[in-house]
C-alpha cells in the first residue's frame, strides 16, 4: 500500500473506531434499560440514548465519511486494499448513502422514541394493555414509513426493511422459500396431530425454583464454551444478546417458575448468538466487520445450539442427570426418554419463543405477513390485535385470549425492528443446511454431544462461520460451508426425520 493511501486508511479507521465506540456506549445503555434500570430514570436515559445515537449518526453521514469512501472506491486505490478492507469501504458507503438521506434531527427523535417505547411495551405487556402502547407503535411505524421514502423503494416498501437484516434476499424470494417450507410442514403437523403417540408433558408444569434454573443455565453455557470473562448472564423480560465487542458479549434469559425449559432453551439460544460474537477473527476486531453476516446467519447459530444440539437425544443423554440433580423433587421419577419426548412435543401455542421447532416457523410467517401488510398494504396499528388474532386462527387454529399472549408478546416492534422476524425461520433453514455438512465433516458429532464434549463443535463452527464475521455475505457463507445456496428442504428433512421418530409416524 502506498504511503499516502496508508495514511488516509489510518485516518479512516480512526473515524470508524470512533463511530463504533458510540455504538458500544449505546448498546451498554440499552442493555441497562432492559436489565433493571430504575423506572424513574427511563426518560432521561432515553434522551441520552437519543443524543448518543444522533452523534453517531452525524459521524456516519459526515462529509469525512463520504470523502473517505469515495476516495477508497477509486479503482487505483481499491487495488491496494485487501478484500476485507474493500468490504469495509463498500459496507460503509452503502450505510452512508442510506443514512445521508435522513435528516439528523428526525433520526434523533426516532431514537428517543424507540428507547422510550421499549419500556412502555414492557408495561403494556405486563398489564395486557395494547391501548397504552398503540400511540408509540403508531409513531414508530410512521417514522419507518418516512425513512423508507428517504431510502427509496426497489421492489416493494418491505423489501427496503428486509434488506437491512438479510441483504441477499427479497420479499419475492422469501415468499417462495416460505411457501416451499409450509407445503412440507403443514402435512407433517397434521400427521403429528393425528398420531396416538403423544408425549406426557404434565411434569414440566411443576414449580422449578429460579435459583436452580440459573445455576443450571450457567452450567450449560460453560459446557458450550461461552466465555464468562468476555460476557455475563442476566435476567430480562425478553431474552436477548448484546455484543458490545468480542470481549464483552452479554446475554439475558427469563425465568418462569412453572416452565423450566423456557430458561434452559433461551440461555442456549442467546449463548449461540454470543459464541458467534465472541469468536470473530482477530483481524476483524475493532472494524465494522466484527458483527454477524446477517440476522439470518446469526439466528442460524442460536437455533443450532438451542434446538439441533440442545433438544437432541444425545444432549440429554449427557445432561439429564445434571438437570435431575438440580431438581431432584421434580424429576427423580422421570426417565430421560420421557423428558426428551416432552421437550420436543408439538402443539399449537400462543408464545413464539416457547413454540416447538415445527410450529415455530408458522409463528414467524404470521409476523412476516403482518409486517408486509403494514408497509405494503397500509395496515394500521390500531388494527394489529384483530389481524394478529385472525392470522393465529388461520395458521395455528387458536386465538390468543389476551394481547399479552398475542400482539404484545415480542419486543421487536417497540424498537422499530421491522423486517427482522423472517430471519428466525431463515436461521432455522441455514442451521439445518449447515448441520447436514457438519455431520459429514464431523461424523462423531452425536458421540461428542453424548459425551459432553461440545468444544470440537464450537471449533468447527468458528472455523467455518464465526471467524468471518461480516467479511462474507450470507449467500457466500452458506455456499462456502455447504456447497449450495439456501435450500429449505434441509430443514423439512430434519424435522420430518426427527418427528417421525418421536411420534412413530
Amino acid at each position: 500500500m502506498e504511503q499516502l493511501v496508508k495514511e488516509e486508511w489510518d485516518k479512516f479507521k480512526e473515524l470508524l473506531f470512533k463511530i463504533r465506540g458510540y455504538y458500544e456506549a449505546i448498546g451498554l445503555l440499552g442493555w441497562d434499560l432492559r436489565t433493571g434500570a430504575p423506572r424513574k430514570g427511563v426518560e432521561m436515559r432515553s434522551a441520552t440514548l437519543g443524543m448518543l445515537s444522533a452523534e453517531a449518526f452525524k459521524l456516519q453521514v459526515s462529509e469525512e465519511i463520504g470523502a473517505f469512501t469515495e476516495y477508497f472506491s477509486r479503482p487505483e486505490v481499491m487495488s491496494q486494499l485487501s478484500d476485507n478492507e474493500n468490504k469495509i469501504v463498500n459496507d460503509t458507503r452503502k450505510e452512508y448513502i442510506r443514512s445521508k438521506s435522513i435528516p439528523s434531527k428526525r433520526f434523533e427523535e426516532y431514537s428517543v422514541l424507540a428507547a422510550h417505547a421499549q419500556t412502555i411495551w414492557e408495561e403494556a405487556k405486563d398489564n395486557n394493555d395494547f391501548a397504552s402502547f398503540e400511540p408509540y407503535l403508531t409513531k414508530i411505524v410512521e417514522f419507518k414509513q418516512e425513512f423508507i421514502d428517504y431510502w427509496g423503494v426497489e421492489g416493494s416498501r418491505y423489501d427496503t426493511l428486509l434488506d437491512m437484516y438479510e441483504p441477499d434476499l427479497t420479499v419475492a424470494k422469501v415468499d417462495d422459500i416460505f411457501s416451499r417450507l409450509r407445503s412440507r410442514l403443514v402435512p407433517l403437523a397434521e400427521a403429528i396431530s393425528a398420531s396416538p403417540n403423544k408425549p406426557d408433558t404434565e411434569f414440566l408444569s411443576q414449580i422449578f425454583p429460579k435459583e436452580q434454573q440459573e445455576k443450571f443455565g450457567l452450567f450449560l453455557l460453560e459446557q458450550m464454551g461461552y466465555d464468562f470473562e468476555a460476557g455475563r448472564l442476566d435476567e430480562s423480560v425478553h431474552p436477548f444478546a448484546t455484543g458490545l465487542n468480542p470481549g464483552d458479549v452479554r446475554i439475558t434469559t427469563n425465568y418462569l417458575l412453572d416452565n423450566v425449559t423456557s430458561s434452559i432453551f433461551s440461555s442456549l439460544h442467546e449463548g449461540g448468538h454470543a459464541l458467534y460474537e465472541q469468536n470473530f477473527g482477530e483481524e476483524l476486531i475493532g472494524t465494522p466487520l466484527a458483527q454477524g453476516a446477517s440476522m439470518g446467519i446469526h439466528e442460524s447459530q442460536s437455533r443450532l445450539w438451542e434446538n439441533m444440539i440442545g433438544r437432541s437425544r444425545a444432549f440429554w443423554q449427557r445432561y439429564y442427570g445434571d438437570l435431575q440433580q438440580h431438581f431432584p423433587e421434580q424429576l427423580a421419577n422421570v426417565e430421560m426418554e420421557d423428558f426428551y419426548r416432552a421437550i420436543n412435543s408439538v402443539g399449537n401455542s400462543f408464545i413464539r419463543i416457547e413454540a416447538d421447532e415445527l410450529t415455530y416457523n408458522l409463528h414467524i410467517i404470521v409476523r412476516y405477513e403482518i409486517e408486509k401488510l403494514i408497509f405494503n398494504e397500509g395496515l394500521e396499528v390500531k388494527d394489529l390485535p384483530k389481524t394478529w388474532n385472525a392470522k393465529y386462527q388461520e395458521y395455528l387454529g387458536i386465538t390468543p385470549p389476551t394481547d399479552a399472549l398475542g400482539v404484545l408478546q415480542d419486543v421487536h416492534w417497540s424498537g422499530g425492528d421491522f423486517g427482522y422476524f423472517a430471519s428466525y425461520s431463515l436461521g432455522n433453514m441455514y442451521a439445518a443446511q449447515m448441520l447436514n455438512t457438519l455431520r459429514k465433516e464431523l461424523p462423531e458429532f452425536e458421540e461428542l454431544i453424548a459425551a459432553g464434549n461440545l468444544l470440537p463443535i464450537k471449533e468447527w463452527l468458528t472455523d467455518k462461520i464465526y471467524r468471518y464475521g461480516q467479511s462474507l455475505t450470507p449467500s457466500q457463507i452458506i455456499e462456502q460451508v455447504t456447497g449450495e445456496p439456501l435450500n429449505p428442504d434441509y430443514l423439512a428433512d430434519y424435522l420430518e426425520a426427527k418427528y417421525t421418530d418421536l411420534y412413530k409416524l
